[in-house]
């Protein structure tokens, strides 16, 4: 199936797809049939981490698909204890190794892991790896304001996307209009948040009825209409192309606000304040 999702353009150029596939916790050769099936659908940007532990079974998928390497768009991660500069080099080759290609699209630092305090020499690593031809765009994740300051002022170079926990709970609306500012792309981890939750909610689920529509799709549709790429999860084949499908309608400026009023100022998932917390 040919893609029909609209794209956006980062500051590096790069055409990036406004949605794409989550893969953390999707392995062997189930997770492979999962995102072959996503790329089937229509899927071309897929979103792995070094330490989701399954580069490799992308790769996997890759192969078997029947898109070309280059209508796809992979990212990676690199992992906290990895920050410091040669061992970040080794990093990013080992996630190509791993995945059995010569190149990501997106390599992103996946937290700053601030006590360390290395996040800066870890991105002159990311800075020079795209000038080596392994990475063709480089950003970061979970990057607070002051992070990407940092960045700017010690290596002259800001990120092409940030991926920030962002769903209806916890909108970020702070984060992203800096982001705009600084013409940095908003990625969303965790798009649909507690699923469970999140589809019972009353607010949400009269907007769904109201436009004949899934709760999810509705949420996805948020993420589109306030300018940021969604990467939501399914290995379900009709949870994936419904997922996709949400460029046919509109939510109008009541429901946006209505969908806004519900982010909280705790809502984060499981806490993960970027300012303190540590991954490794």
């Amino acid at each position: 199936m040919k893609s029909s999702i609209p794209e956006m353009v980062l500051n590096d150029g790069l055409r990036l797809p406004v949605m794409g596939f989550g893969t953390s916790g999707l392995k062997g050769n189930e997770g492979a049939a999962a995102v072959e099936s996503a790329i089937r659908t229509g899927y071309r940007l897929i979103d792995s981490a070094y330490n989701y532990e399954n580069e490799g079974t992308i790769g996997e998928a890759v192969r078997r698909s029947a898109v070309p390497r280059e209508e796809l768009l992979l990212t990676s991660k690199l992992p906290g204890r990895y920050h410091e500069y040669d061992k970040a080099v080794a990093a990013i080759q080992e996630s190509l190794y791993r995945g059995g290609l010569d190149y990501y699209d997106l390599y992103l630092i996946h937290w700053p892991n601030p006590e360390e305090d290395r996040f800066v020499e870890a991105w002159q690593a990311l800075i020079d790896a795209k000038k080596w031809g392994l990475i063709r765009s480089i950003g970061v994740c979970n990057f607070l304001p002051e992070h990407l300051e940092r960045l700017k002022n010690e290596t002259g170079v800001l990120p092409s996307i940030n991926q920030i926990e962002l769903h209806p709970y916890f909108n970020q609306e702070e984060q992203r209009r800096f982001h705009e500012e600084h013409n940095i792309a908003t990625e969303s981890w965790s798009p649909l948040a507690r699923v469970q939750d999140i589809l019972d909610h009353d607010v949400i689920q009269k907007i769904a009825d109201d436009q004949n529509r899934t709760v999810s799709q509705v949420i996805l549709r948020w993420h589109y209409q306030i300018g940021a790429v969604s990467i939501p999860k399914s290995s379900n084949p009709v949870r994936q192309k419904e997922n996709l499908s949400i460029f046919d309608f509109s939510l109008s400026e009541n429901q946006m606000n209505d969908i806004a009023a519900l982010t909280t100022e705790d809502g984060r998932i499981q806490n993960q304040d970027p300012a303190v917390y540590q991954e490794f």
